[in-house]
C-alpha cells in the first residue's frame, strides 16, 4: 500500500524560475506530481485538455465552486482559475506529492482550509538578479518589467505566511534543498501515526512473547 502523499504549494515572484525549479525536481524525482487546473478561458494554441489545463464552462466552474471541489480559486482578466481537489487527492491516495504551483492568494487559501500542505516560497537572492531574470526573457517591455517589479514588493508581504523559503540562486541545489524539505516532512510524526502504531505494537507483542 502506497504512503498517502502531502500537498506542496510553491509560490515566488514572477520571473524568479520557479517553474524551472518544480520541472527539474519532477524530472529528477518520480515521487511528485503537478496538479493541473481548470479554467474557463479559451485553450490556446497547442495547450491540451487534461494536461495544460482542465478547460470548462463558467457555469460547469460555478458548479464547481459552489459544490466545494475546488481547493482554491481566482478570477484574473475576466476569466477563472482553480485548483480542481478531486484530481489532486486522487494522486495523493496513489503516494504521490502534489504540487501546486499557484499565486499567494491561491496559496493563503490553501493553508487555511488544509493546514497540512507545506508551503514554499521561492525567491532571488537580490532584487537585481530578479530584474535582469525578466528582462532576459525577452517577453515583455521595460515598463511591464517594473510592474512585475511592483508586484513583487507587495508580494513579498506575505512571505512570512510560508513554511520555507527557497533562494534560487544555483537551480541544482534549489532543486535538491526542494526534495530535502519534503523527506523531511515525510518524518514528520503528524504523517506518521499508523507507522508509529505499528512500532509499538511490535515492542508490546515482542516483550509479552518473551
Amino acid at each position: 500500500m502506497n504512503k498517502r502523499g502531502l500537498i506542496l504549494v510553491i509560490s515566488g515572484f514572477s520571473g524568479v524560475g520557479k517553474g524551472t525549479v518544480v520541472r527539474r525536481l519532477m524530472e529528477q524525482y518520480k515521487q511528485y506530481a503537478l496538479s493541473v487546473s481548470v479554467t474557463t478561458r479559451p485553450p490556446r494554441e497547442g495547450e491540451v485538455h487534461g494536461k495544460d489545463y482542465f478547460f470548462i464552462s463558467e457555469e460547469e466552474f460555478s458548479v464547481m465552486e459552489a459544490e466545494g471541489r475546488l481547493m482554491e480559486w481566482a478570477g484574473y482578466v475576466g476569466r477563472h482559475y482553480g485548483t480542481p481537489r478531486d484530481y489532486v487527492f486522487e494522486r495523493l491516495d496513489e503516494g504521490k506529492d502534489m504540487i501546486l504551483e499557484i499565486e499567494v492568494q491561491g496559496a493563503l487559501q490553501i493553508k487555511e482550509k488544509y493546514p497540512e500542505a507545506i508551503l514554499v516560497f521561492v525567491a532571488p537572492p537580490r532584487a537585481a538578479v530578479l530584474k535582469e531574470r525578466l528582462l532576459g526573457r525577452g517577453t515583455e517591455s521595460v515598463e511591464q518589467v517594473e510592474k512585475r517589479l511592483l508586484r513583487a514588493v507587495e508580494e513579498s508581504e506575505s512571505m512570512g505566511a510560508y513554511d520555507y523559503l527557497l533562494i534560487n540562486d544555483d537551480l541544482p541545489t534549489c532543486v535538491e534543498e526542494l526534495h530535502q524539505i519534503m523527506q523531511c516532512e515525510h518524518r514528520k510524526m503528524r504523517v506518521n501515526g499508523e507507522l508509529l502504531d505499528d512500532i509499538k505494537l511490535d515492542l508490546k507483542r515482542f516483550v509479552e512473547g518473551e
